[in-house]
């Protein structure tokens, strides 16, 4: 990963942060421009150099969701809707998330099949089970993101959507790293089908 990509990546993280520390010195329209531009950095480095970006849609929703929020920010030099930005990319990715359902292979088989191409049917079952967590996940934290504009305060807005947020994440991949790790224990003495990603 060049260190371009880095930046935008530490930059989209931190952007609740950024946001909340930003409107004590600048207009909101001043920080929505540098949105609109970091996204429009981003997708011009997505078509350059990330070929897994091309093939694989979500990688853009960042992009998707920083032109959304940044755009309308800009236009009616809103901090309120600079804070959206979380709300809009829970309900891209669950959107994303739920349509692979609907028409499989689902995302987090995609994601297996990098490692292992010859998923096995245990396996293209597990990832079907893990992407309907996550769609739960982005209906919780979406609805949760969406109360922190509505009904808190910008600096529990920011909280929630960085630290918050994103620590239930790292709980959620952790707990599916274990649950994945006994599947393929229990599918291997059971059927003989061993690491199958």
């Amino acid at each position: 990963m060049i260190p371009a990509h880095i930046a935008i990546a530490v930059l989209v993280i931190a952007y609740p942060i950024i946001v909340y520390f930003g409107l004590e010195f600048f207009e909101a329209r001043l920080i929505a421009f540098a949105l609109v531009a970091i996204a429009l950095l981003r997708l011009f480095l997505s078509r350059r150099f990330d070929g897994l970006a091309a093939r694989m849609p979500q990688a853009n929703l960042v992009v998707a969701a920083l032109l959304l929020v940044g755009v309308s920010a800009m236009a009616f030099n809103s901090p309120t809707l600079l804070q959206y930005y979380p709300v809009c990319m829970n309900v891209l990715m669950f959107t994303l998330f739920l349509v692979s359902l609907v028409r499989p292979p689902s995302i987090i088989e995609q994601i297996a099949r990098i490692t292992t191409p010859d998923l096995p049917e245990a396996g293209i079952s597990y990832t079907r089970k893990v992407t309907m967590v996550w769609c739960a996940f982005f209906i919780v934290n979406g609805a949760i993101a969406l109360y922190t504009v509505l009904g808190t305060n910008m600096a529990f807005w920011a909280l929630y959507n960085s630290v918050i947020s994103y620590s239930l994440m790292g709980i959620l991949f952790a707990g599916e790293y274990a649950v994945r790790r006994a599947v393929q224990r229990s599918t291997a003495r059971h059927q003989g089908a061993k690491g199958w990603f």
